[in-house]
């Protein structure tokens, strides 16, 4: 039996994975700017763009909330193709 899902199809999660995937993006700039001038010799930024290095495990955990979402849907409608 041929599978009827379309693989363009969207996923519960999918919108929390793409969100996640961002936040991590803008973290991970985040930090590289901030690193940036401690291995120049320049002077450091304000402490606030430690805190916006902190979006990195924000959109990590985002980006597995997403992640989970997806599994427990697959298994939702797995569950009701057995019955």
């Amino acid at each position: 039996m041929p599978d009827k899902t379309q693989s363009n199809s969207a996923v519960p999660g999918d919108r929390l994975i793409r969100a996640g995937a961002i936040v991590f993006f803008i973290g991970a700039v985040a930090t590289l700017v901030t690193v940036a001038p401690l291995f120049l010799g320049a002077k450091p930024f304000p402490t606030y763009m430690f805190g916006l290095s902190m979006l990195m495990a924000v959109g990590f955990l985002v980006a597995g909330a997403g992640v989970l979402r997806s599994v427990a849907a697959g298994r939702r409608q797995a569950r009701g193709a057995v019955r």
